[in-house]
């Protein structure tokens, strides 16, 4: 699946809350799963709002993270992004299994 992906950050982690990130990891998936023109971008605070207009104006196709409020969660499916919430552990764990078709909603990365 090749997909620009948006990954709420907490440290190295998936952070616990959309509306709390104040970091996000914005990477490009190619159709055999490599990664490429992965980068860090650190927000001035934690603010949802900045979050879903950052999600569509860098035309993101799935936004990965913790728990996101259903107006928000609600808002970016119906601009057609896929959301993978409620994700827990490291964020290039998250990353890789989304690039092999493995990573759900819900998942646990040990």
């Amino acid at each position: 699946m090749a997909a620009k992906v948006l990954i709420c950050l907490y440290g190295n982690e998936v952070a616990p809350r959309f509306d709390l990130a104040t970091e996000v990891l914005m990477a490009f998936l190619e159709e055999d799963g490599r990664v490429h023109g992965e980068r860090v971008v650190v927000l001035p605070q934690a603010s949802a709002e900045t979050l879903c207009h950052m999600v569509l104006t860098e035309n993101i196709q799935v936004v990965i993270c913790g728990g996101i409020e259903e107006e928000y969660y609600q808002y970016l499916t119906w601009k057609r992004v896929k959301v993978l919430d409620s994700v827990v552990g490291n964020a290039h764990k998250a990353l890789d299994r989304l690039a092999r078709g493995r990573l759900g909603v819900g998942d646990i990365l040990a």
